[in-house]
């Protein structure tokens, strides 16, 4: 129905003067994500509640817009100039949101994550350009591409080879990717580089991983995410391809050696907490996962 082209049109029509959202939205959360201000969730999907009052809501709306894997939030009089592209988007001194989101991985949001020597690492994959390899590039030469899941491994041997890097993936996804350059084994954490490590986290799909740098920041995959919705971290029950019973059993196995004060998932809000608050909230997040059975996909029921 999202993509009726009747109803497109309709939205199009309807569209006025400002900021709107077409009918290709598949309520990814990202746009509500990055313009909390001013698009929320309405029946199912992104809706512009308002137009912007300031400049800083304008320029919400256009990081949504370049991070919008549908292109659906639009306006009428402003195209999308490369002048006005925000991406990489800075969350600290560390850490870059990539934005430009991919259809290829239903959405999800990619990361940049700098290191001491002035290097960066690419986690999970933005859509792919020669003008977007640019961009990132910019931020300091790119030495890894980390894989969280087989979801996001679209576009990785692309990048990889465009940057030089080493393309990273679990062995249970591996088919995703079979030709990366490094395929870590097992349920151990895997030894990335200076104060990376790959942590296998089975569950979500087979070969899940999550990266953990510095004792600060998680990039959890689809895994677990921040949800708005309940103010706490959540697993995507509904949405667990491979097993929420062996999700359960991973996070058992690897919560208790975690410690980090940012959670930037894949899907699903980002976070920052003190370090010691967000382990209390992954070791309730572990025992909530016992108790979860098995279900139909269904992506509707997702708590942003």
């Amino acid at each position: 129905m999202r993509n009726d082209p009747k109803t497109a049109a309709a939205l199009e029509e309807g569209a006025g003067e400002g900021w709107y959202v077409d009918a290709r939205c598949t309520n990814c959360d990202v746009a509500r994500q990055l313009a909390p201000d001013v698009i929320q969730e309405q029946d199912g999907r992104a809706e512009v509640i308002r137009q912007p009052r300031n400049e800083a809501e304008q320029q919400q709306l256009y990081a949504a817009a370049f991070a919008c894997h549908t292109r659906s939030i639009r306006h009428p009089a402003h195209r999308l100039t490369p002048d006005l592209d925000p991406f990489p988007l800075a969350l600290d001194d560390t850490v870059h949101l990539c934005g430009h989101n991919s259809p290829h991985t239903a959405g999800a949001n990619a990361y940049l994550l700098r290191r001491s020597d002035g290097s960066t690492m690419m986690i999970d994959t933005p859509r792919w350009s020669d003008e977007l390899a640019a961009r990132y590039e910019a931020l300091g030469p790119v030495t890894d591409v980390l894989l969280t899941h087989r979801d996001h491994a679209a576009h990785g041997r692309r990048y990889a080879d465009r940057f030089g890097a080493r393309l990273w993936i679990h062995e249970g996804d591996l088919d995703a990717a079979p030709d990366a350059d490094h395929v870590i084994g097992g349920t151990d954490p895997v030894e990335i580089g200076a104060g990376v490590t790959a942590y296998p986290l089975s569950g979500h799909t087979r070969g899940s991983v999550l990266y953990l740098a510095d004792g600060r920041y998680c990039f959890s995959g689809d895994s677990f995410y921040w949800s708005r919705t309940t103010s706490d971290l959540e697993v995507a029950a509904s949405v667990t391809w491979y097993s929420i019973t062996e999700l359960a059993a991973s996070l058992a196995r690897t919560a208790p050696r975690l410690r980090f004060e940012w959670v930037l998932p894949g899907h699903g809000d980002r976070k920052r907490l003190p370090t010691e608050e967000m382990a209390r909230r992954l070791e309730q997040l572990t025992a909530r996962t016992r108790t979860l059975q098995p279900q139909p996909i269904d992506f509707t029921a997702v708590r942003w």
